[in-house]
């Protein structure tokens, strides 16, 4: 077998084993200790940054503070999604992109200088506007195949972020959200990939791959769920891995909301569960 069929190989068995028990129990766990918060929605996790060190990024969003600020301050997720909105309906994408830049960026230190590289480029409001209409018309895998490559400096981990707040801005258009309640079978919501997240489906692959005998395991599961630069294919898996995952969660009786696959997102993000530290087990055995 090829590599590509060794690939193709271990997406088909991701389908089969989502979460084994061990992960069930650790995230079952975290929704019912520091999770809790977060049953009824995910709108509060925040991130730390200081306003003055993004002085220099326009057009800056009126929602956040002053980057005269050198205190520390907070962004939530139900500030971008609102920032996200306004400025979306004003047609300013590049200031769309920047409130969920700060979030996915937070206190690094790096940042600000790559955000204002971005923006420069001249590729940027129109690849973002064409994004924001091929999520609406095509749904998450195609707005994500439209801005792969599209913008020097743009890359997944933090085009999937615009994305996925612009998805929850457009939920807030009751029209919007009425519309996709009458399609039949519901594309798969956006969702944020990144490193961090990449790492734990790297692991929970290599754990897959080893139990079934795959040959090169690790290496195939490095491949597919590198660092960065994901192709539309693997964030389709992904997407699909995610939201098959909240479902068998909801199905466990441990109380967690079967329409969040952001949940989930969320705590793969955060580490609650790390699948190289836990034994292998199919979930359904």
């Amino acid at each position: 077998m090829g590599r590509q069929d060794l690939a193709d190989a271990l997406d088909d068995e991701l389908r089969k084993r989502l979460l084994p028990p061990t992960a069930v129990r650790a995230l079952g766990r975290w929704l019912a200790g520091s999770g809790a918060q977060y049953v009824t929605g995910t709108g509060g996790h925040a991130v730390e940054y200081v306003p003055a060190h993004w002085s220099g990024v326009e057009p800056w969003p009126v929602e956040l503070p002053e980057r005269t600020q050198t205190a520390t301050a907070r962004i939530s997720r139900d500030q971008v999604v609102a920032s996200t909105r306004r400025a979306a309906e004003r047609s300013e994408w590049s200031e769309a992109l920047i409130a969920s830049y700060v979030w996915g960026q937070g206190r690094t230190g790096y940042g600000p200088h790559r955000l204002k590289e971005i923006l420069a480029e001249p590729t940027v409001d129109d690849a973002l506007a064409m994004a924001g209409a091929t999520l609406r018309q095509e749904g998450a895998v195609a707005a994500y195949r439209g801005l792969h490559g599209a913008v020097k400096g743009l890359g997944p981990a933090f085009f999937t972020k615009f994305l996925y707040f612009l998805d929850q801005a457009n939920r807030l258009d009751q029209v919007y959200f009425r519309a996709l309640a009458t399609d039949a079978p519901a594309a798969p919501r956006e969702l944020i990939l990144d490193q961090r997240v990449a790492r734990v489906m790297r692991a929970h692959a290599t754990r897959v791959g080893a139990d079934m005998a795959l040959a090169s395991a690790p290496d195939v599961a490095a491949w597919i769920w590198s660092d960065s630069g994901w192709t539309s294919h693997r964030y389709g898996v992904y997407l699909g891995w995610i939201h098959a995952a909240t479902g068998q969660l909801a199905s466990a009786g441990a109380g967690w909301p079967g329409s969040r696959p952001d949940l989930l997102e969320l705590a793969l993000f955060d580490g609650v569960w790390n699948p190289a530290a836990c034994p292998l087990a199919n979930p359904a055995a």
